[in-house]
Formats: structure tokens, sequence, C-alpha cells
């Protein structure tokens, strides 16, 4: 179903997109799948609402948002088998990331109340000098597949603690987790037209996103290909944007680290969600004093993920979602045998007797420059290892040409560990921790890795304009 203006519809053309779990291939629900009109009515009825939404006080706009995160701790369980059904990942993530968009709702229900403006001290004694933050107004949202529940929850909840009123369009592979979010919309009593969903035809939606002139902001997570695509589309009504786009993470463990803590680090940031997480360790640089030591306790901690059906009991790794994201995994772990790479473990297809699209979690050794795996994004649960000498070596390798998005850093030593974060050009570090990622802190990337932040103070911005006020009193 389509939510628009606070209603559950059908698209005009009676087109209907099916869904299937790539566990099993089975097809799960079939839904409404809308196109240009359904998106212009939307967009219409965003444009509506907001006259009076803008004007809702931070402390109305916080009781709708607890509400709604009240509604989805309700439904925890429920939500996570959506997602897991649609997208594959274990339950148990899938539990932790319902929670995780849970608490930028509630993180967002208290900023509504501290959209702050400024004064600011004047250049002359009759002038009153001022700083108003305002919403900027009708939003267009496009969310992945990946993250099918937290990635709206910290697009939509942001704009309308702003202000703002939102037209989500949902990736086609989890349509059904944005529904069930939508439902908690809908049964907080959230005002006709705050909210609304348009599942369906992307290139016909991102274009009415993209060109309408009543869209005055864009936030989007997803490929760099596409990220960049938008941002020209979006050019010719100057909107304000925020991109989140593509990544390729180094992970470096020196000499000095706990190789015990860095193995643990790699297996959560590798191979969580497949592999199919933007902040994925893609690069693993290994000191060269420690990587045959560090290469042979990771295969070994590796081995003993349990691949499967995520909506079973016990499971570590679960499905690529589709059969192009398969391909992809097999095409980069070949290229890197080709060029001596040595496979650890792993570096296979996962039988399941012709159904679900697995890749056996995988670890290479000897990984160089000259391998596809060392600068495009893997997206799956593949872990390379890459060999240095020195910190300044590092710190030239370790810095992507074009992306920017995450970076870990394992050691004990506390002066080099500044010296990383400082050195590293990423737009989030994590220094001894593989999950720095929290709704109280910005989430976004340098370089081609995106614009703009996410979370935090800083994601509350994103949805504002500032306007200068001079007021004369001369008598």
């Amino acid at each position: 179903m389509l939510y628009i203006n606070g209603e559950w519809k059908e698209a005009y053309s009676g087109n209907k997109l099916d869904v299937y779990n790539p566990a099993t291939g089975e097809l799960i629900d079939s839904v409404a799948s809308g196109g240009k009109e359904e998106a212009k009515e939307a967009i219409q009825a965003a444009k509506e609402a907001f006259k009076t939404w803008k004007k809702a006080t931070g402390q109305e706009k916080g009781k709708y948002l607890a509400k709604v995160a009240a509604i989805m701790k309700e439904r925890v369980d429920q939500l996570a088998e959506t997602i897991t059904l649609e997208m594959g990942k274990p339950l148990p993530d899938a539990k932790r990331e319902v929670l995780g968009g849970i608490s930028y709702v509630e993180w967002y229900a208290e900023e509504a109340k501290r959209v702050y403006g400024e004064t600011i001290p004047a250049s002359h004694p009759n002038k009153h000098l001022m700083v108003l933050r305002q919403p900027v107004g009708v939003t267009a949202a496009i969310t992945p597949w990946n993250f099918p529940v937290s990635m709206i929850t910290r697009k939509i909840a942001p704009a309308i603690a702003a202000g703002c009123t939102v037209v989500l369009k949902p990736a086609p592979d989890t349509p059904i987790s944005a529904i069930k979010v939508f439902e908690c919309f809908h049964e907080a009593g959230l005002p006709k037209g705050v909210a609304n969903l348009v599942v369906g035809n992307a290139e016909e939606i991102g274009s009415e996103m993209t060109e309408s002139s009543d869209v005055r902001k864009l936030t989007f997570t997803g490929s760099t290909p596409v990220g960049k695509l938008l941002l020209r589309n979006s050019a010719n009504t100057v909107k304000k944007v925020s991109m989140e786009l593509g990544g390729h993470a180094p992970l470096i463990v020196f000499e000095d680290a706990d190789i015990g803590m860095a193995i643990k680090g790699v297996l959560g940031t590798k191979f969580k969600n497949s592999g199919q997480t933007c902040i994925s360790t893609n690069r693993v640089y290994v000191h060269e004093s420690i990587a045959e030591e560090f290469g042979q306790k990771l295969a070994e901690a590796t081995s003993n993920l349990k691949i499967g059906n995520g909506i079973e009991a016990g499971i570590d790794v679960g499905p690529l979602i589709n059969s192009q994201a398969l391909e992809k995994v097999e095409s980069h772990v070949s290229d890197a045998v080709e060029r001596n790479g040595k496979v650890l473990c792993g570096g296979n297809r996962y039988d399941t007797d012709g159904n679900g699209t697995f890749y056996e979690p995988t670890v290479i050794n000897y990984a160089t420059e000259q391998m596809k795996i060392s600068t495009e994004e893997t997206f799956g649960p593949v872990a390379p290892i890459f060999t240095f000498k020195d910190e300044e070596e590092i710190i030239e390798r370790a810095n992507h040409v074009s992306y920017g998005l995450a970076a870990y850093c394992f050691t004990n030593d506390l002066g080099r560990g500044y010296r990383m974060m400082e050195e590293l050009e990423y737009g989030i570090v994590g220094i001894n921790d593989p999950a720095p990622i929290v709704a109280q802190a910005p989430f976004g990337g340098v370089k081609e890795s995106g614009i703009g932040k996410e979370g935090g103070r800083s994601g509350l911005t994103e949805y504002l304009e500032e306007k200068f006020v001079s007021v004369g009193t001369a008598k």
C-alpha cells in the first residue's frame, strides 16, 4: 500500500511489486507500485501540510515522535522479522536495527524542542541583529534496502522535528518494512500529509522528486553513482541536499594492538549484514610483523561463523540481497585469486540446494592494490588482508582517493591513536571501536562518500534554513 495524505492507497495503475525472500527465493508478498502521479500527489499533500506543520511547537512535534517511538517499541519483534524476511539479515541483527531506529526517533523527539535562533551583537547602536532557523520545507527522502527501518527513521525523525514534511521512497527490495514503519506513524496520529510513502518506479518517483520546485530538500542514502545522478537532477531547482553514499573503509591493525579485539572488530565490521553496509570494512591493513598470525586467527574465527536463513536461531551470516550482488562478490574473489591472493577460508557460494543467495564468509591473504577489491566497494562478506611497514605508509594507503565514509584503527599507543584520527580522511573514525554509530553523533562522509550529516545536532540542522533579520530601532 501507498500512504498519501494520511490514507492508505493502491496505485492508480493497479501495478504490484513482488517482494522475495533472498534466503529462500520465495515470494513474501506483492505491494502497490506507484509512479509519477502518486509522487506528484504525495508532494502536493506534503506542501499543504507544511503550511501548518511548520508552525507546530517543538513540544507538539516531540509528542508525536515520542508516540511513534512507543508504538515501534511494542512492535520490535514484528518489525525485525519483516526485515529478516525481506533482506536476509539474522533476526538478532534485525532487532538491533529496529532498536537503533527507535533511538533516532526518541533523540529527535527531544531535539524538536531545541531549534534555537541566535542574537548577534550589532555594529550600530540603533540595530538589533538576529538569526532565525526555520524548516526548509517539503523533503524528499530515498532510503536503501540494507537498513530498511533505521534509515527511514534517521531521515524522517529529524525532518519532522525541524518542522518539515516528507515524501519517502523506499528501496524496491524492502517496501514492506517501510509500510510497517508508516503504520506506526499513522497510528500515532501524525497529521495528514506530514509523512507520505510512495513505493514503486524509481525513475518516475525520483524524477518527480528532483524536478519539482515544491521539494526544497532531498536526502538520499545509496550508491555514489546514483547519488551523483540525483545531484545533477536537483541542480535545476537548487535544492538543499544531503547524500550518504558509498564507502571503502580501511581497518588498520598496528603491531601493538590487542589482536583478539582487532579480530572481533573485523568480524563485526565485515561480516555483519553479510558485509552489505556502507561502513563495512573493505580493506584490512595489518602490520607486517603480525600479519601471518593475524590472518590465521581471523580465518579460524571466520570459519566458525554460521551461515543460513536469518530467521533461524544461531545464524551469524545471512544471504546477499540478490543474484547480482552474489555475482559481484564472486568476481572480486576470482580477481583476487588471479592476482595471487590466497584464500584462507571461504571463497565459494554456500550451497542451499539451489535456493538463496549465500556466499561463504571469506578471508584473503596477500591482497594488493592491483585487485578490484582494493578500490571497488565489494558489498559482501570478503575480508582482504594487506600488510604495511610503518605509520606514514599506512596513512597514505588508507586514505582512499574517492571514498571517505568510515575508517577503523586498532592500537594501544595513545599518541598514535590521536595521530590517526587526525590524518585519516574519513567522516567517521573508530579507534579501538568497531561500532561507533549512535543517534546522538553525526554520521556522514567526505569526498565522494557524501554531503551533510545524519544523527546528532547536525542531523537536525540539515533540515533547517538560516534567515538573518536586521531590525532598525532609530527614533
